[in-house]
């Protein structure tokens, strides 16, 4: 099972990609978690996305690209993966497409998790008083919102036309919202 995970800021898109991975017995690559891990470490690239992260803003395509396509050449994703946080771009989209193209791969699904504002908002508030995290300021909440918006939002609209668009209710219990991805998921075949 190939997979992405999609939607906005804050609708549960890496708590669900956990579940899913360990349904499907996949990995989750999460680019977000990968380039907090760089933060953390303070290697050269780690020092290079901070400022970005802290901001509100998101790493360039050609650095995300190469972190992706170094990731899915790795023999644990032979059966399979879970994207979640790439693409958000169109150019990052045909990079994807070629990576997969590439080693003779298709996308079975790309999952669209649909959370209303106001529900992301506060979620991501509560998550940086509870982990403490700088890029969740209220400032760089809003700026991740519409950069969403702008750019990743759009994104669906291929995707469904490819027929491969899965989109699940995001609000509720996280065993709900699991459940209904399982399903969604299942019903696709």
């Amino acid at each position: 099972m190939r997979l992405l995970i999609m939607g906005p800021p804050g609708a549960g898109k890496g708590t669900q990609a956990k579940r899913i991975a360990e349904h499907y017995g996949i990995p989750a690559i999460s680019t977000g978690d990968a380039f907090r891990a760089e933060v953390q470490a303070e290697t050269e690239l780690g020092l290079r996305v901070k400022p970005i992260l802290d901001s509100g803003g998101y790493v360039d395509d050609e650095l995300t690209n190469q972190i992706v396509a170094h990731r899915l050449e790795q023999p644990d994703v032979d059966p399979g993966f879970l994207l979640d946080g790439y693409p958000r771009t169109m150019p990052q989209v045909a990079a994807l497409d070629q990576m997969l193209t590439d080693h003779g791969r298709a996308l079975d699904a790309v999952l669209a998790l649909e959370a209303e504002l106001n529900e992301v908002v506060a979620r991501l508030s509560k998550r940086a008083e509870i982990e403490g995290r700088s890029d969740d300021s209220t400032e760089a909440i809003r700026i991740r919102q519409q950069k969403y918006i702008d750019e990743t939002a759009p994104l669906l609209e291929g995707y469904a036309e490819r027929g491969l668009l899965v989109t699940v209710n995001g609000l509720g219990s996280v065993d709900e919202v699991s459940e209904r991805i399982f399903k969604a998921l299942a019903d696709r075949g």
